[in-house]
């Protein structure tokens, strides 16, 4: 919980409760002052009818209630590739996406438990080149849940989090997005960062076609397939081979499904490197190596099993040598990370915010 002032103390937490979200595409994680961590993923659900509304007794349903219910409702996922779907490339659905975006950031504050007399200053995460319109429609969104709302990059947030402020590049690799980002010892500007669409989606996409492919007799949802990416994704070399069991005219059957999540899977790195090729050669030539040096991996999709040693193997081909760490908690770097920079931010810049 924020500290209250001491006698000699001058502490600015008094009475403000600071919150970093990670607001996702996939999933959405929140870190608090008051020592509150959590996590749901980014799925809001409404009744469809009368019948729905007798049945789950709610208005509304999140996370994986909702998911396991959606037969029943009707399901938001008010983002894609990391930003609102407020409108911006001709969505069919701008108000309901940003109704589920409200109640997704009630819903994520509400987890914190704040107290009724306290203040909430948020920092909030975006896609490193989300654009102007889109950052707008989630600061706004955000003030009907907080007192005090600011954007920062979600790669940047994952840096400042682990103290790697200088000579780092950042891969932040979410569902909708993979962010890239080049640490200097500044706040970094447009030409620091990079945002690639090819992210966990992506590798949903790509193990859909690939199954069909393979077993076009098996029957599959879009669920079903994150699932199985979920608990068995790898860009390794199995000991065993990965079994799935999928529906065939009604009857559950096994398939052998290891080469087609390892391509899936393999199908992100190619697109990482090259990104952070870009963000190397653009870079002071003197520095090029200590940045090549110190990768940070970080985000959902890092948990994909040898991700961090292809992408170290696919750098010392492609661009000389390279060394990737892989953070501690990739669920949580981002909220962490927008915690610190909340904490650090001085009084009076969130008094200009409010």
């Amino acid at each position: 919980m924020a500290k209250k002032s001491t006698q000699g103390e001058d502490h600015k937490d008094h009475g403000v409760l600071y919150v970093g979200i990670d607001l996702g595409t996939s999933r959405t994680s929140v870190a608090a002052s008051n020592g509150v961590r959590e996590t749901l993923p980014s799925f809001v659900g409404y009744p469809k009818d009368v019948v729905s509304k007798k049945l789950l007794k709610k208005d509304v349903l999140f996370g994986d209630e909702a998911i396991s219910k959606r037969l029943s409702l009707n399901l938001f996922r008010p983002l894609e590739h990391g930003v609102l779907k407020c409108g911006e490339g001709g969505d069919d659905d701008a108000e309901g996406n940003m109704r589920a975006a409200r109640d997704l950031l009630l819903e994520a504050v509400r987890m914190i438990r704040p107290r009724k007399d306290e203040l909430i200053y948020a920092v909030i995460g975006a896609p490193a080149q989300a654009s102007i319109n889109s950052k707008n429609a989630i600061i706004n969104v955000a003030r009907e849940s907080v007192d005090s709302v600011m954007l920062c990059s979600e790669p940047f947030a994952v840096a400042y989090g682990q103290d790697m402020l200088e000579d780092v590049l950042v891969i932040d690799i979410g569902a909708g997005t993979v962010d890239l980002c080049r640490m200097h010892g500044t706040m970094p500007e447009d030409a620091d960062q990079i945002t690639l669409n090819t992210a966990g989606d992506h590798v949903d996409s790509e193990l859909m076609d690939l199954l069909s492919k393979s077993y076009p007799q098996a029957q599959f949802t879009t669920q079903m397939i994150k699932e199985l990416k979920e608990r068995h994704s790898t860009v390794a070399e199995v000991q065993a081979p990965i079994q799935a069991i999928l529906p065939v005219d009604g009857k559950p059957t096994e398939f052998d499904v290891t080469e087609a999540v390892r391509g899936a899977c393999s199908s992100i790195v190619d697109p990482i490197v090259d990104g952070l090729g870009k963000l190397v050669a653009s870079f002071d030539p003197e520095f090029q190596d200590r940045l090549k040096g110190r990768v940070l991996l970080a985000g959902g999709g890092s948990q994909i099993k040898g991700l961090d040693m292809a992408i170290e193997i696919r750098m010392k081909e492609m661009l000389g040598n390279g060394r990737v760490v892989l953070i501690e908690e990739p669920m949580y770097g981002g909220a962490n990370g927008a915690l610190k920079i909340a904490h650090d931010m001085p009084e009076e810049y969130w008094e200009k915010l409010k």
